[in-house]
């Protein structure tokens, strides 16, 4: 069985910085093992190599990360106790500025949900005293949904916890590489939706 230095070995750039140092010629980039994916693609390869199933590579890799990240996230969550929905309600709200309030219609195209599933999420935040229904000022017929204090004092402990978790879940990447992470996404996503 291997035994590990006790002095760490630089790696990725520290190493190959430290070699050019030393006189010696850099460290060859030492390529990241192979995932399931990888696996998949594989197997695809031997089974029909007349398709290009290369998008299974992105695909793939994005939904087997959502799932990964839903259950961290969610897990993260509980111990501020909210969940996922109730938190994208709360943070909608928060990140909207005082007063912290929006119409229903602002809140449902926020959230990419319907009425029916907002009025449900509404009742539920409302009887747990984190949001309330008043008078819109700006539409006399019509109602603006607004966060309590409690609602404020929950997602701002919330959004702390948060924000740390989506940092550690990201561990893995360099700034340099999340940021471009990042670019690549937003450019594939505005594939999809028009810019805001």
């Amino acid at each position: 069985m291997a035994t590990r230095s006790s002095k760490p070995s630089p790696a990725g750039p520290a190493r190959r910085a430290a070699a050019r140092r030393d006189g010696g010629a850099p460290a060859p980039h030492q390529p990241d093992p192979a995932d399931r994916v990888d696996r998949i693609l594989a197997q695809w390869a031997r089974e029909r190599p007349d398709l290009d199933a290369s998008p299974m590579g992105v695909i793939g890799r994005l939904w087997r990360l959502d799932r990964h990240t839903d259950r961290a996230v969610e897990a993260a969550l509980a111990t501020a106790g909210l969940n996922g929905w109730e938190f994208d309600v709360l943070a909608t709200l928060r990140r909207s500025g005082a007063p912290y309030a929006l119409s229903p219609g602002a809140l449902m195209e926020s959230l990419m949900i319907t009425s029916g599933t907002m009025t449900n999420r509404l009742d539920h935040l409302e009887r747990a005293g984190l949001v309330r229904r008043s008078p819109n000022p700006d539409d006399r017929r019509g109602l603006r949904i607004e966060l309590t204090p409690a609602g404020f004092e929950r997602v701002d402990r919330a959004l702390e916890i948060h924000v740390a978790n989506e940092h550690r879940l990201l561990a893995g990447l360099a700034p340099a590489e999340r940021e471009q992470l990042a670019g690549l996404l937003r450019r594939l996503l505005l594939s999809f939706e028009p810019p805001a």
